[in-house]
């Protein structure tokens, strides 16, 4: 049996300046229709910046949304002219002011498939120059060097809840183990 949903219409409900809302109409394999949210993004990445020490740069900032401060690995959303590693990069030196001579894919993932096409390029930085951060307009960042077991305790109680960081954390924590 397909579980495929066939969509039989689709209606804008809002474009923004980062997601747009629309609502599709699709037809369920029982032959039921049912509408279905979907949010549309255009993508975004995430930086794994590991330093010599095998410290991880982490980014601390307001959260909208969850009205809360996250600690997060450094991350951005992707301009419609740029590559996802242009992004990468950009949004190193944007959020933390470090500059990779070595910037690598490592994996994609969707953010919440349920309701939304976000996804996430991953990438690993390492040899980082370091220099002075510059946020975008609105954009408030507190840069933290963290070491990896930190970090692993604060995912096991619970005091990091970004789907993104702790993906990363664990991806660090079998790179820095491997090395």
């Amino acid at each position: 049996m397909s579980y495929e949903e066939k969509t039989m219409k689709s209606e804008k409900i809002y474009e923004g300046k980062i997601v747009n809302l629309r609502i599709d109409t699709v037809e369920l394999p029982d032959k039921k229709y049912s509408k279905r949210e979907i949010i549309e993004h255009p993508g975004s990445v995430g930086i794994v910046p590991i330093t010599e020490d095998g410290s991880i740069i982490m980014v601390e900032q307001f959260r909208k949304p969850v009205e809360k401060t996250l600690l997060e690995i450094p991350a951005g959303k992707i301009e419609i002219t740029e590559e996802p590693k242009e992004t990468a990069l950009r949004e190193l030196i944007e959020e933390t002011g470090c500059i990779a001579k070595k910037m690598e894919y490592i994996f994609e993932f969707y953010t919440s498939p349920g309701f939304s096409d976000e996804k996430i390029y991953l990438f690993l930085a390492t040899e980082l120059e370091f220099g002075m951060e510059e946020p975008s307009e609105g954009e408030y960042i507190k840069v933290k060097k963290m070491k990896i077991d930190d970090l692993i305790n604060m995912v096991n109680k619970g005091e990091i809840n970004d789907s993104k960081t702790i993906i990363s954390i664990f991806f660090a924590e079998k790179y820095i183990n491997q090395k």
